[in-house]
């Protein structure tokens, strides 16, 4: 068992209680524990504030570091006369993930550092081999307001990271945003003062590991902004409850504060806070693969969740339903939205998603005259489709329960609410009672203009997704999304959990030739590159934003890609590079499939088979086709393929490019 290290004599004798060593402690006294296999170590010591310094190998990565909570009327957590006592632990343990975006079965093994000071307040550290988390926990009796928190990330040198900088809209504070920007690599001290970033951010030394830096187990309590700070690092910064709020008056209304409270968070006194997270990686495909933020966060409230069956949808947002080829004028009507129930059953697919404009934005029962709810509910029952709606946030809020039942009639299980752009705290509590509402129903909810999940989808696993990013639908007035953009995510924004960037564009163009033409969307980079964006990124509720007239003519990538799984057994990434390219490997049952993706560099990656088990394989491989460079939607696509352990190939990526592999065991 791991011993808190002393640096002075002054101590009590050691108390063994419960499995875990409990220490009286000085106030000058530094504690120290290492990760189960004494990688990473951290020291803590109580000086002006609670100071910790992260270790690796002996090298120090994360300089010291300060934490505080300021509550109004009682001491700061700084202001504490010192220690009281403190308690070690090890553990090891699995957790069985109800939607498990990564893996199904996820080892938890850390020691744990819990400290007791004299005031009511705790902190508890976790040193795991992947990362580093620690969280402050509160023991008032009544309620409590907090004035602030100090949460600071100092490193060695000059580091750099991958910032998504918040860019202040017009009218209101910088503390309404989408989540939705891109990760450029800036040095730490070029942050001008109030900079802004929203986690994750991935730190990136002079030498030494990446290190990402987020929050999990996020709620009744704003979300950690990030700025730069004196020396080279990152403060956490919150915003403020809000005291007032308007609501706009626009096609997507949202609620907008006006005017903000002097404190951030009104909570209860017994409790625990957010977890502060320190994902640490020495190579970067240790990166996608990481779970801590999932690891982190409470478990599932939500008693029986088996009817819980994520999966692939189409969504007609991106291409505005510009159908082609068929006899009725194609919009939103009933016989657009007969066509896509008739495409999701003929390529597998469990759902359609009837997105904005299929009723008034700001009332959920005033349904578009041309679409026949009736019609379309009886069609998709014989069909054995699903019918998934699109809601605005702040309508969904004023009509909650009777809008679920009306979902509920309509054998609809998953929705969509939109434009909540803000983490404070009251809009953090609106999650949770939206995702609580719609478990009591039955009914998996994707948030969309909102930040990432943190930990949610682990405490309520119907929470199938969320966006939280600059995905695809920026292609249609922009030129922001990037086959270098698509590249970061897996390692930054993913970090956080799964991600809705809504794949699948059939209009693939080159780095010279993509247009951001309304309706008619290309998008950068090849074919290959949108369909192994399916296995890449973490994302249970896929939604395939391609034009069903353009996919029906290629029914056999459509079967391809109407096959493919939504969560995972197993994963691992055997190659990759931020910004570059990378390799997933992901298990199903018995079946593996392998994507890879490139930016702009026209590159060959290898693909080594030894993690299958010993037998034969039978192979659908989609690669870029010989003139991708010039025409990114061409694609080659080989079947019956056979492959062992023993295979090795060497795949051709075009600029931009991808591939995707599907094996299926066969004997």
């Amino acid at each position: 068992m791991q011993l808190p290290v002393l640096s002075t004599l002054n101590r009590c004798l050691p108390l063994l209680f419960l499995g875990s060593i409990i220490t009286c402690l000085a106030q000058e006294d530094t504690l120290q524990i290492c990760s189960p296999s004494n990688t990473l170590c951290i020291k803590v010591w109580k000086a002006e504030k609670l100071t910790y310094t992260i270790h690796q190998d002996g090298l120090p990565i994360v300089s010291p570091s300060f934490i505080d909570l300021i509550p109004e009327k009682f001491p700061s957590l700084a202001a504490s006369k010192g220690i009281r006592s403190s308690e070690t632990r090890e553990v090891d343990r699995k957790i069985i993930a109800e939607v498990p975006e990564k893996r199904k079965h996820i080892p938890d093994r850390y020691t744990q550092l819990l400290i007791h000071f004299k005031t009511p307040y705790k902190v508890e550290f976790r040193a795991y081999d992947d990362g580093v988390a620690y969280r402050i926990g509160t023991s008032f009796k009544d309620s409590i307001t907090i004035a602030g928190e100090i949460a600071e990330f100092h490193f060695p040198g000059q580091p750099s990271a991958y910032f998504p900088r918040v860019k202040k809209r017009d009218n209101v504070d910088i503390f309404h945003t989408s989540f939705e920007e891109e990760y450029p690599l800036v040095r730490l001290d070029s942050l001008a003062d109030g900079t802004l970033g929203y986690s994750p951010i991935l730190v990136v030394p002079a030498k030494g590991p990446k290190i990402g830096i987020t929050e999990s187990d996020l709620f009744d309590y704003p979300g950690m902004f990030l700025g730069g700070t004196a020396t080279p690092g990152l403060k956490g910064v919150f915003a403020p409850y809000p005291a007032e709020e308007a609501s706009t008056d626009e096609l997507y209304s949202q609620r907008i504060v006006t005017k903000r409270e002097p404190y951030i968070a009104r909570t209860k006194g017994d409790r625990w806070l957010p977890w502060r997270v320190l994902i640490i990686a020495g190579e970067d495909r240790d990166l996608p693969a990481n779970d801590l933020v999932y690891r982190l966060a409470e478990p599932s409230r939500i008693a029986d969740p088996s009817w819980i069956r994520p999966g692939l949808l189409t969504d007609e947002w991106i291409t505005g339903i510009n159908l082609f080829n068929v006899p009725f004028k194609a919009g939103l009507n009933t016989a657009s939205y007969k066509y896509y129930i008739d495409f999701a059953k003929r390529f597998g697919f469990k759902r359609i998603m009837m997105d904005a404009g299929w009723s008034d934005n700001n009332d959920l029962f005033k349904v578009n005259p041309d679409i026949s709810m009736d019609t379309l509910v009886a069609y998709a029952r014989e069909k054995d489709v699903k019918i998934s709606m699109w809601t605005l946030a702040m309508t969904l809020e004023k009509q909650l329960e009777p809008a679920l039942n009306q979902f509920k009639a309509w054998g609809v299980d998953f929705i969509m609410t939109d434009f909540m752009d803000r983490d404070d705290q009251k809009m953090v509590r609106f999650y949770e009672r939206i995702a609580a509402a719609c478990a009591n129903h039955k009914i998996m909810i994707m948030f969309h203009g909102s930040y990432p999940p943190k930990g949610f989808n682990r405490t309520y696993p119907n929470a199938v997704g969320r966006e939280g990013l600059l995905g695809s639908e920026y292609n249609i007035w922009s030129d922001r999304v990037t086959p270098g953009h698509d590249l970061v995510l897996p390692f930054t924004r993913m970090l956080a959990g799964g991600l809705d960037y809504e794949p699948g564009q059939l209009n693939n163009a080159g780095k010279t030739a993509t247009r951001p033409v309304e309706g008619t969307v290309t998008s950068p980079g090849t074919r290959a590159h949108q369909l192994a964006m399916f296995v890449v990124y973490d994302s249970p509720m896929q939604l395939f934003s391609g034009n069903p007239s353009e996919a029906l003519m290629e029914p056999e990538f459509m079967d391809l890609l109407g096959s493919l799984p939504t969560t995972w057994d197993e994963t691992y990434i055997p190659a990759a590079s931020i910004g570059e390219y990378i390799v997933t490997v992901r298990r199903k049952g018995d079946s593996w499939f392998v994507a890879g993706m490139s930016d702009w560099q026209e590159r060959d990656l290898p693909v080594n088979f030894d993690f299958l088990k010993e037998g034969v394989y039978r192979a659908t491989l989609c690669t870029d086709g010989v003139n991708a460079d010039r025409y990114a939607a061409d694609y080659t696509l080989e079947k019956g393929v056979i492959i062992t352990k023993n295979d090795r190939r060497t795949v051709h990526l075009a600029p931009g490019g991808g591939f995707l592999f599907r094996l299926e065991k066969v004997k």
